[in-house]
């Protein structure tokens, strides 16, 4: 099935104008690769916007408390600092979804999400600076861009939607773009293969040390999602869109052994514990205890019953396991 897809993403790329395919390739400044994305950062941050109360809906909505929402956003704005200089005007958001289900994701445009269940988990605050520098790579990285961009080609409708989008608001452009990533369930849509999790990984690793986190974070963070893929309770939707082989976790280990040895040994790089343990967890779990019994959201439902059946994709469940 992929060979089909990228045959006739081929064959259109083929016949799309010249100048259309040589403005969507360019050398993205945070991995240095060639990539080929049609959106402009206006496009980016309109298409974000379009497509986050839709997903914010469909994970349960936001936690109410004040003050959880206010430290993951200066937690995520501090480790969005160290992006590269093409990308510090984007206007990050980070939510924290109210959803026990372990998750997190990210939009075009720098809107960054992660679920209450994930972040429960934690044991130390740069993990949470781990997962969301790994969400920030994945703006960053234009992971989502591009798959939106593919997608559109292979649709068909690149060459009028960006013709649209030349002449007319960027609403032309998030009419064809929202669908690509939200699925009908209110769900995150789009599912990235292990290189893009690798590179997400390392820029993540990056912005995490830039902002004075310890880059273990990262390997603690995915020693939690192992542990919770194992747990008996199916793969959590994390895995759907962030497929963890031990193949990644043994590069953040290699990474930590050679990039980054002076980090993780320096005691001036931030891990967090005593704070996240003694005062955050505790806010966390008195949130969750206070909390009414709620139906869950379509979404969740659709999440908690693909991953009882093992299946790591619940938009391609229709049996048996991805």
């Amino acid at each position: 099935m992929r060979s089909i897809h990228t045959r006739l993403l081929t064959l259109v790329v083929a016949l799309l104008p010249l100048p259309l395919l040589m403005g969507g390739c360019s050398t993205n400044a945070a991995t240095g690769k060639l990539q080929f994305n049609t959106m402009s950062r206006s496009q980016e941050v309109a298409l974000g916007s379009q497509a986050m109360p839709g997903l914010i809906e469909g994970y349960g909505g936001e936690v109410q408390d004040e003050r959880l929402r206010n430290y993951v956003s200066a937690i995520g704005m501090e480790v969005a600092q160290g992006v590269e200089e093409e990308y510090r005007d984007i206007p990050w958001e980070f939510t924290l979804l109210d959803s026990e289900v372990i998750n997190a994701f990210a939009l075009p445009g720098g809107k960054v999400f992660i679920s209450r269940g994930l972040m429960e988990r934690m044991t130390n605050e740069s993990q949470l600076a781990g997962v969301l520098g790994h969400e920030i790579g994945h703006v960053t990285a234009e992971h989502a861009d591009q798959q939106v961009s593919r997608q559109m080609v292979i649709q068909g409708i690149a060459v009028g939607a960006a013709m649209a989008a030349s002449t007319q608001e960027d609403a032309s452009w998030t009419s064809y773009g929202v669908p690509v990533l939200v699925g009908g369930a209110g769900l995150f849509n789009l599912k990235f293969g292990r290189d893009e999790e690798s590179q997400a990984d390392a820029l993540g690793m990056r912005y995490m040390t830039r902002a004075g986190y310890n880059p273990r974070g990262m390997l603690g963070l995915m020693e939690i999602l192992q542990e919770a893929s194992g747990g008996g309770g199916g793969q959590p939707e994390f895995l759907s869109t962030h497929p963890l082989p031990q193949t990644r976790i043994d590069r953040i280990k290699q990474k930590l052994k050679n990039q980054y040895k002076a980090e993780t040994a320096d005691p001036s790089f931030i891990t967090g514990e005593l704070r996240f343990q003694q005062e955050i967890l505790p806010m966390l779990r008195a949130y969750s205890h206070a909390q009414p019994a709620r139906e869950f959201t379509q979404g969740e439902l659709v999440l908690l019953a693909s991953t009882e059946r093992g299946c790591w994709c619940p938009a391609c469940c229709g049996g048996g396991s991805d």
